[in-house]
């Protein structure tokens, strides 16, 4: 029988405040267990709320780059569970009126041509919210503590639409709605800091169907490939449940990366079970649309907005241009590099290429890279001028990499400049035609790959420096008299 998946995404981002959502505490990461905390933080009977003023700026401007109604009166509720690293036994948050409702987000998708389609993702809400403490269960033998450094964080939860189809598109939709919030600079999405988490909600059912299939959640999803491959898993789960006649059970799973499985946790709460209620120690409150256009004001260009100006003033193909914006330090590092007038889409070609995977294997990230966007641009100019071969300049970075000197620099050390004396390159075509009869004559019967074997010789012998345009122009017209 066939299925089809219906996922939904729950992202926490940590807002980029200096203080927490309700109190003046610090958010500094790493500071020692408990010194961030407060009577308010910790839920102190007789403390009360403050609403922090720039943390509801950067909500509403999550909300507007998300194409958000953003709600006129706005009230917190409260969300009422017993954990310990709850210290109030409830969370400030909003549940019938968030800051910011029915939005959307648009998703790339390749095919299997390599062609690019766009999907439209729905957006339910995106509301703020303060984050709990955090429990440490390895510390002590038999027992648990709790650090509060993070209770009152401000948080947003963007909540999607149960709009995406696939695990890939999960993936997507991540990818996408964290270059937002980066280019809008209201977080830095470090999940290793637990700055950007998400939950995923799946569902299977038949094709074609309308009516849902029983959902699960899957918590402790550390990166986007964990929520892919974690989707993946619990499609194939579920599938095989209801082709065995079996019920899928409503319930909250955690996901095990070693093992490569969800596991189950817990029944699935609803929302009567979290007993809402409006906070009483914050009264609602309307926001001015002026306010909301004062904000908006201070938007930058967008991802979407940005991949089309690539497009159309660097001449460069949809993927390239999706590759390249999805981060915005390496979106302005190509801009600076091309800026040095040299070719845009070589430029594009030695980012993706191998400026990235050496970024990979030093384990750097584009902004610290010690070879800069002009260090860049100063080799591909070699390459355009003819000064070095492509080949040479792959063997050039590395050492500006390790050194942080100028190609220019490297290629007169190294004695690396490209060959481009026709008569010097003439003579030695001569020798390897007159060495390799079999190869010339494989040539001239069609198959014309044999030539990449002559032209391999030349670049042997020249050790790897003769100009290979040059050299293929040469054996061509001397095969052609031969």
């Amino acid at each position: 029988m066939s299925y089809e998946s219906v996922i939904g995404l729950e992202v926490h981002v940590q807002l980029g405040t200096k203080s927490k959502l309700f109190c003046p505490c610090s958010t500094e990461f790493g500071a020692e267990p408990n010194r961030h905390t407060c009577p308010v933080c910790l839920g102190w009977p007789g403390s009360l709320p403050v609403l922090n003023e720039e943390a509801l700026r950067l909500a509403i401007k999550v909300g507007l780059a998300l194409n958000c109604h953003i709600a006129e009166r706005l009230k917190f509720d409260r969300k009422n569970y017993f954990y310990p690293d709850l210290p109030k036994a409830y969370q400030i948050s909003q549940y019938d009126m968030p800051v910011n409702s029915k939005g959307w987000l648009m998703i790339q998708m390749r095919d299997e041509n390599g062609g690019v389609h766009q999907k439209k993702i729905g957006i339910t809400r995106a509301h703020l919210e303060e984050d709990a403490g955090k429990l440490l269960h390895e510390e002590v033998p038999d027992g648990t503590l709790v650090d509060y450094n993070r209770a009152g964080i401000p948080l947003l939860e963007i909540v999607s639409e149960p709009d995406l189809s696939s695990p890939e598109e999960a993936y997507e939709y991540l990818v996408s709605l964290k270059a937002i919030l980066q280019y809008l600079e209201v977080s830095d999405c470090d999940m290793e800091k637990g700055r950007l988490r998400c939950d995923a909600n799946v569902s299977v059912r038949k094709s074609g169907e309308v009516k849902l299939g029983t959902k699960t959640e899957i918590k402790n999803l550390n990166s986007f490939r964990a929520v892919q491959k974690a989707l993946a898993y619990e499609i194939r789960r579920q599938t095989e449940i209801l082709d065995s006649k079996g019920r899928v059970v409503q319930e909250t799973r955690l996901w095990n990366e070693d093992r490569g499985q969800t596991f189950s946790m817990r029944s699935k709460e609803e929302a009567h079970d979290y007993r809402y209620f409006p906070e009483p120690d914050l009264v609602p409150f309307t926001i001015s649309r002026q306010t909301v256009e004062d904000i908006r004001r201070t938007l930058p260009e967008l991802p979407a907005e940005r991949v089309e100006r690539f497009k159309k003033d660097y001449g460069l193909g949809e993927y390239d241009a999706l590759v390249l914006v999805q981060d915005r330090k390496s979106a302005h590092y190509y801009e600076e590099c091309v800026r040095e007038k040299v070719s845009p889409k070589m430029a594009s070609n030695w980012i993706q290429s191998e400026l990235m995977a050496l970024l990979k294997l030093h384990k750097a990230a584009i902004e610290n890279s010690p070879v800069g966007p002009k260090d860049l641009a100063g080799l591909i100019r070699l390459i355009e001028n003819n000064t070095i071969s492509g080949k040479i300049a792959k063997d050039v970075l590395p050492i500006m990499f390790e050194t942080r000197k100028s190609a220019e620099d490297i290629i007169k050390e190294k004695n690396w400049v490209q060959v481009t004396d026709t008569r010097l390159i003439e003579e030695i075509a001569d020798r390897i035609l007159a060495a390799n009869p079999q190869s010339v004559a494989t040539f001239k019967a069609g198959k014309k790959q044999a030539l990449g074997h002559l032209v391999g010789q030349i670049m042997k012998e020249t050790q790897g420096k003769a100009n290979p345009k040059l050299v293929n122009e040469i054996l061509l017209k001397k095969i052609a008299k031969s």
